[in-house]
C-alpha cells in the first residue's frame, strides 16, 4: 500500500494544521494509500496544536492579561514536565482587534510572562514558548515583569521557538507597520529597542544585539535570552520533538502546505522545511496553498486560483481534501511508488 505523509501547516485564519491533515488523511484513505497525520509548525501560531498530540499532554487555560490589558483566556499544554506555550495565545495581534484595533505603542507581552509563570507553578521544568502573530514590540520587558522574581526559572530549560532570525532593533522596522505602527512610531520604538538592549547588556551581561532571531515577537525572544533562554528555528524544533525525518524517510508521498506561500516559506519557515526533508528522503511532494504570491522554486496548488476566494476561505480543509484526491488519482495512471 502506497504511503503518505501529511505535514501541513497552518491556514493562518481559516484552518488549523491538524485540521488540514484530518483532511488529507481522509482523501488518502479513499484513495487506498495509508497515511500519517504530522501537522507541523515553525515555532508561530499552531505550534500548541502541532506538539498536542506527540507529547500526549493535557490541555490547561489560564486566564492573562491580554496584549493591551484586558484580560484573555489563553491556552496551553502541560504534557509531564514539558509545556508548550503559545504567545499568539496570550499577547497575539488577533486579540488586539488586528493592526486596526491595536496599540503598537502600549501592547505587553505580560501575558505571555504569566502563561509561563504558570507552566512553572504546575511543575514544569522545560517551558517551550512558540513566538508568532504577536501585537507587541515591547522587547520582552513585559514577559520579564511578570515573570519576576526571576529566580523562579532556576533549573527550567526555557526554549524558546523562533521564526524568524531578525535581529532585536530592527523589529521595529520590520514588523512595527504589521502591528499598525506608523512611521513615525517605528522610529520610536527602535529607539526604545536601542535603549533596552544597553539595559539589558548592562543589566544582565547579555547582549541582545548578537544574539540571531533576538528580533522575533517584537523582541520578546531577545528579553527572554536575558534569563538564559536558548533560542531555536521553530520548525527544527516541531520536527525533532515529532519525528519527522524518520517518518518522512517512510513515505511515497508528502503533502504540505499554507496558507500563503511566497519568499518567507523557504526562509526557515514550515513548508520549506518539510520540502527539504522529503527531498533528502527521495518523496515526492505535494504542496497546496490558500494562496501563491510570486515565482516560487517549487509547483503548488493555490486554493484561491483552483476554487475561488470566497469558497477557499470557507473551506480551506475540504479544497484541500479534492486536491490530494484528484493528486492521488491522477497517480494511479503514472508510474508505481518507490515502495
Amino acid at each position: 500500500m502506497p504511503h503518505l505523509v501529511a505535514a501541513p501547516d497552518k491556514f493562518r485564519g481559516t484552518a488549523s494544521a491538524s485540521a488540514l491533515a484530518e483532511a488529507i488523511e481522509w482523501a488518502a484513505h479513499e484513495a487506498g494509500w495509508s497515511c500519517d497525520r504530522a501537522p507541523v509548525s515553525d515555532g508561530g501560531e499552531g505550534l500548541l496544536d502541532a506538539l498536542a498530540a506527540h507529547l500526549d499532554g493535557a490541555r490547561r487555560r489560564t486566564r492573562v492579561s491580554g496584549p493591551l490589558g484586558d484580560p484573555v483566556e489563553a491556552e496551553w499544554l502541560l504534557a509531564g514536565r514539558v509545556a508548550v506555550v503559545e504567545m499568539a495565545r496570550a499577547s497575539g495581534l488577533v486579540l488586539a482587534g488586528g493592526p486596526e484595533g491595536n496599540d503598537p505603542m502600549t501592547a505587553t507581552t505580560a501575558g505571555t510572562g504569566e502563561l509561563v509563570a504558570a507552566a512553572v507553578g504546575a511543575g514544569a521544568r522545560r517551558v517551550i514558548v512558540g513566538l508568532g502573530g504577536s501585537a507587541t514590540t515591547d522587547g520582552g520587558r513585559g514577559a520579564l515583569e511578570a515573570l519576576r522574581p526571576h529566580g523562579r526559572l532556576r533549573g527550567v530549560d526555557l526554549v524558546v521557538a523562533c521564526d524568524v532570525t531578525t535581529r532585536f532593533t530592527a523589529a521595529a522596522e520590520e514588523f512595527g507597520p504589521q502591528k499598525g505602527a506608523s512611521p513615525a512610531q517605528v522610529a520610536l520604538l527602535r529607539r526604545r529597542l536601542e535603549a533596552m538592549a544597553e539595559e539589558y547588556r548592562s543589566r544582565t551581561g547579555v547582549d541582545v544585539e548578537d544574539v540571531a532571531g533576538a528580533g522575533a515577537a517584537g523582541g520578546l525572544a531577545g528579553g527572554l535570552a536575558t534569563l538564559g533562554a536558548r533560542l531555536v528555528p521553530g520548525f527544527e524544533l516541531v520536527a525533532d520533538l515529532i519525528d519527522l525525518p524518520e517518518r518522512i524517510a517512510r513515505a511515497d508521498l508528502v503533502v504540505t502546505g499554507e496558507g500563503l506561500l511566497d519568499e518567507w516559506s523557504f526562509r526557515g519557515k514550515a513548508v520549506g522545511g518539510v520540502i527539504e526533508l522529503a527531498d533528502e528522503a527521495g518523496a515526492d511532494v505535494l504542496v497546496v496553498a490558500g494562496d501563491v504570491h510570486g515565482e516560487q522554486p517549487v509547483e503548488a496548488v493555490s486554493l484561491v486560483a483552483r476554487f475561488g476566494a470566497a469558497r477557499s476561505f470557507a473551506d480551506a480543509a475540504g479544497c484541500v481534501a479534492q486536491v490530494v484526491a484528484e493528486d492521488l488519482a491522477g497517480r494511479e495512471s503514472r508510474s508505481p511508488p518507490r515502495r
